[in-house]
């Protein structure tokens, strides 16, 4: 397998925790790409030209991260991080998604404040972004209790964690730990977990 990504992306960062919690990660090519450049041929393996991508060994992509953190884990025969029960299941994809709702929301703001020409920057869009954010984040908080550290984990704690790690390096400033006290001390024990610290990002 082949999988396009660049070093600081949550959404690659998902992946490789997933491959590495299923002893995939030596099965998989890692290739370097710019998805912004002008010269990409990112777009004939995904047309959104985003990654992560990921190339399976039949030749086919996959895209983009929770298609292919579930395509992984259906190849691996041992425990799941895609519960099977459906209660289960429904539960631990819901959380993936306000991980990923937060993550989402925290790129918007990032293009809003940082990247956009002042005069073009729209605070209600912004304030937006941060207010999703904070009630992600709310809702990590709560379930934080429930989700695993040093055990059994799911694609939940995959999504939540990544994402975290992304906002604490784009945005050190932006202080979630003071309004999700039992989501810090969660994220403080879940960045100790091999597959995240050996994937902590650093700045480029």
């Amino acid at each position: 397998m082949k999988l396009r990504y660049s070093p600081t992306s949550p959404y690659v960062r998902k992946v490789s925790v997933t491959a590495i919690e299923l002893g995939l990660a030596d099965k998989i090519e890692r290739i370097a790409t710019d998805p912004w450049s002008a010269d990409t041929d990112l777009r004939k393996s995904n047309p959104m030209s985003k990654i992560p991508c990921l190339t399976t060994d039949a030749g086919d992509p996959i895209y983009d991260s929770p298609v292919i953190c579930e395509y992984l884990d259906s190849l691996h025969t041992g425990k799941k991080l895609f519960p099977v029960e459906r209660d289960a299941r429904f539960k631990a994809l819901t959380l993936a998604a306000a991980g990923d709702g937060m993550t989402d929301a925290g790129i918007l703001l990032l293009v809003e404040t940082v990247r956009r020409p002042k005069e073009l920057k729209w605070d209600w869009w912004a304030d937006r972004q941060t207010e999703t954010m904070k009630t992600c984040m709310a809702v990590a908080d709560a379930a934080a209790d429930s989700m695993g550290t040093d055990g059994d984990i799911t694609i939940a704690e995959i999504a939540i964690g990544c994402g975290l790690g992304w906002v604490d390096l784009r945005m050190p400033d932006f202080g979630w730990r003071k309004d999700c006290p039992a989501l810090a001390d969660w994220f403080e024990k879940i960045s100790d977990r091999p597959s995240f610290a050996t994937t902590m990002p650093k700045a480029a």
